[in-house]
């Protein structure tokens, strides 16, 4: 891959529409930062219900931008990164939406629109690692044996892209149980409010194996059978309100961080989420955490499952790699 080039002035900013309270205002605050520091007047580009942002990314890098920023949710980053991997061309964060969990995990301002645009502009790149991830009914194929995008970083055509996290079982269902209205006026507490609703939910067997690594199986081709209540792989580890799930997940460090949560009633959730908060890095009975390049996940029956936040459905199979170095970040 070439070098990131050392001067960026050409900005084009891919927004949802239903996530800009004033498109003018917000317009004029990047407007701002760019001249200030002699880019080029950033280009606008809507996104809709049908074209979330990748193909308007993708026009955009043909269109010669040096880098493209994203301002929506995290489903209009994640759509906006996909055109990016593989590429020199760097993603922008400007903050929208209830999570901003990339740009959260990255160090990139998200109380202020006006503060993330001057990190965008007066910062630097990053180069990050990326996941794919393949949802399926049944085993996944070998990557070998499937068709790629037209991507520099070999993206399957069965493949999605995520830049923070991956699973499914209870992060699925609270994000498909997440009502949008609740959502917008109490921003991610809606997801605690969705939790209570299912964390008393049954669980499901799993069978990991992982492409090396340590933690729940060990060596390429091991497999460990495991009673589940979420299974969550991850490129990067901290959630909504600072939760560090995987504390010692790094964005840049070639390899993708899993748990897999089995707490069973109140007790076993409570000591889970007392592990969590003192960032245990040991173990638990109740969390399995998990270090590889990549892994595959068979349930005994569908489970709802989600990418970055997006509820996707229910699938019986998960098969997550990491494309390491494969995205450049404008960070502060």
């Amino acid at each position: 891959m070439s070098d990131v080039p050392s001067a960026r002035r050409s900005l084009t900013v891919v927004y949802n529409p239903l996530r800009v309270d004033d498109l003018e205002d917000a317009q004029a605050t990047v407007a701002k930062a760019c001249a200030d520091n002699g880019w080029a007047q950033p280009r606008w580009v809507e996104t809709t219900a049908e074209e979330t942002g990748e193909k308007q990314a993708r026009e955009a890098v043909r269109d010669g931008a040096d880098v493209v920023a994203s301002l929506g949710g995290d489903g209009t980053v994640r759509a906006v990164a996909s055109a990016l991997v593989g590429t020199d061309v760097a993603l922008g964060l400007l903050p929208g939406g209830t999570g901003n969990l990339l740009a959260r995990n990255l160090g990139v301002p998200v109380g202020s629109l006006e503060d993330a645009a001057r990190a965008l502009v007066e910062g630097r790149d990053r180069r990050i690692d990326v996941g794919a991830v393949r949802l399926a009914d049944d085993l996944p194929e070998p990557e070998s044996s499937r068709a790629t995008k037209d991507s520099p970083a070999g993206v399957a055509d069965d493949e999605e892209v995520f830049l923070v996290m991956a699973g499914f079982g209870l992060d699925g269902e609270i994000m498909a149980d997440t009502d949008e209205k609740v959502k917008e006026a109490v921003g991610w507490a809606a997801y605690v409010l969705a939790a209570f609703k299912k964390v008393s939910g049954r669980g499901f067997t799993v069978d990991v194996s992982a492409e090396g690594g340590e933690g729940v199986v060990g060596a390429k081709g091991s497999t460990a059978t495991r009673h589940a209540r979420a299974v969550i792989v991850g490129n990067c580890g901290t959630l909504q309100g600072g939760v560090e799930l995987m504390p010692d997940a790094k964005v840049d460090d070639g390899v993708l961080d899993a748990v897999v949560l089995a707490p069973r009633g109140p007790f076993g959730w409570a000591s889970v989420l007392v592990d969590v908060a003192t960032r245990h890095r040991a173990g638990h009975q109740r969390l399995d955490r998990l270090v590889a390049a990549g892994l595959t996940v068979v349930a005994q029956r569908p489970i709802e499952a989600e990418i970055d936040g997006d509820p996707v459905g229910e699938h019986r199979a998960l098969a997550a790699r990491v494309l390491p170095g494969s995205l450049v970040v404008r960070v502060g």
